[in-house]
């Protein structure tokens, strides 16, 4: 008696053999694709440090840059730094024919802005009356003055007593949500808007919705009830965390110039236009005379004031493909030694 075996059905393993191929491919397409965002990861970040060590290559060059201007006995808008025409024995220098734009860096090229820190007032070291004056020329409500200068150098200093109208932790912890006082100097010009007292249009400034086509006059400081305040300057356009301590006359603008000397707009233009004249102006007690300012008023405002900067922001955009990212230094020169305080991305 013969016993056949059952023959195998064919169809099975046919599929058995599909099922095998499609995994297989899965797995290969799975790990090509694995392979490749690697690889692109791989290049990123390559092309990360690339980027990185442009822009620092840019910091150093402008490091470079500030420190061959370092022998000059005062700093203005004029100089190569602010990208200006020259000031004094720098047009005879080694840097008349160099450039801080688009210059060759590796693979890349970087081009470099300044800003020079002591054109602004220091928040870190103002005292009263001078903080006083900024909010006075802002056009702050005279009732807000103490509330916001108070509480502005209770938030930096280091105790924990409280000015008559200024606040510490006790306050801020009665907020939703609590925080503490700092008791600390500000790292970023951000942290007033922490501060008691400082609203977002003293910090950003005022939204002016009823401006008419001709000069408006101001009669006494503040706003009427319900009204939008409309305020001459922002703290932002006139504080930094960062600078030497004074403000450098030659490089203000007009609105920091209101602020630090307590004069008008005309005032303020009067110092610009003198220190830009031809020959311009380089001593303190000549500009602010040729402004106009009276003996005793140069007098007391002196004291804020200085003929050069050595804290600068610097920023670099390093450029590789036409993909650019942005890095931002703040440097400090002392005489012509020039050493890099902080350096991050910023974009």
């Amino acid at each position: 008696m013969k016993i056949s075996l059952a023959q195998k059905n064919p169809g099975f393993a046919v599929i058995i053999a599909l099922v095998a191929v499609t995994v297989l491919t899965l797995l290969a397409g799975a790990f090509a694709y694995a392979m490749k965002v690697e690889t692109r990861l791989a290049a990123n970040a390559n092309n990360d440090e690339q980027f990185y060590w442009i822009g620092r290559g840019g910091v150093d060059r402008a490091c470079w840059w500030l420190a061959l201007e370092g022998g000059q006995p005062f700093s203005s808008r004029q100089q190569y730094w602010n990208h200006g025409a020259g000031d004094g024995m720098e047009t005879n220098g080694p840097l008349a024919f160099e450039s801080l734009d688009n210059f060759q860096i590796g693979p890349g090229t970087v081009s470099l802005a300044l800003t020079e820190l002591e054109s602004k007032i220091n928040i870190n070291t103002a005292d009263t009356p001078l903080l006083q004056q900024v909010l006075t020329q802002m056009g702050v409500d005279a009732s807000d003055i103490s509330l916001v200068s108070d509480s502005i150098q209770d938030w930096i200093d280091a105790d924990d007593g409280t000015r008559m109208a200024g606040a510490e932790s006790d306050y801020y912890q009665g907020l939703t949500p609590p925080y503490n006082a700092k008791n600390g100097p500000l790292d970023n010009l951000d942290e007033l808007q922490l501060i008691k007292g400082v609203t977002q249009e003293m910090f950003f400034g005022g939204s002016p919705t009823n401006r008419m086509g001709f000069a408006q006059h101001r009669l006494g400081f503040g706003s009427a009830p319900g009204q939008t305040p409309d305020y001459a300057f922002a703290l932002r356009d006139v504080f930094t965390p960062f600078s030497s301590g004074k403000v450098n006359c030659f490089t203000a603008d007009e609105n920091v110039l209101q602020a630090a000397l307590g004069v008008d707009a005309t005032t303020a233009q009067a110092i610009i236009t003198a220190r830009d004249s031809d020959p311009p102006i380089r001593n303190i007690d000549q500009l602010l005379t040729a402004a106009g300012m009276n003996p005793a008023a140069i007098g007391q405002t002196k004291r804020y004031l200085d003929q050069r900067g050595d804290t600068y922001k610097v920023v670099a955009t390093a450029t590789i493909g036409g993909v650019s990212h942005e890095y931002t230094a703040v440097v400090f020169r002392s005489g012509r030694d020039v050493q890099v305080v902080s350096f991050y991305r910023t974009k």
